[in-house]
């Protein structure tokens, strides 16, 4: 069983950055492919960026690219999203999840990621 604790949401504002983070405990937590979602006001789920095991390959979603950036250290056990160029439509509950079935792929899907943290709030005033 893995379990994520995230920390790093707060309250910026437009044009501003945060980097949430997300540590993995129990289980082989380093050798799952992780991913972010987040969940605004009103909306579904929707995926924001995945890394594999090793860090070597990514996605993100269109909305985020070039602006947001996941990465990985296995030796803390910890995934990172860096988040540059807020917009007040990034506002948000973000999730991280942990995928113990699909190792070395970067996956957009929800429903392969078996392991969810708490969230964190992260809000972008205009």
């Amino acid at each position: 069983q893995v379990q994520l604790v995230h920390s790093g949401g707060g309250l910026v504002q437009a044009g501003g950055s945060l980097r949430l983070s997300c540590a993995a405990s129990g289980g082989t937590s380093s050798s799952n492919s992780m991913g972010w979602f987040r969940q605004g006001p009103g909306k579904e789920r929707e995926f924001v960026a995945a890394i594999n095991w090793s860090g070597g390959r990514t996605m993100y979603a269109d909305s985020v690219k070039g602006r947001f950036t996941i990465s990985r250290d296995n030796a803390k056990n910890t995934v990172y999203l860096q988040m540059n160029s807020l917009k007040s439509e990034d506002t948000a509950v973000y999730y991280c999840a942990a995928s113990s079935r699909f190792p070395a792929e970067v996956v957009a899907n929800e429903y392969a990621y078996d392991y969810w943290g708490q969230g964190t709030q992260v809000t972008v005033s205009s």
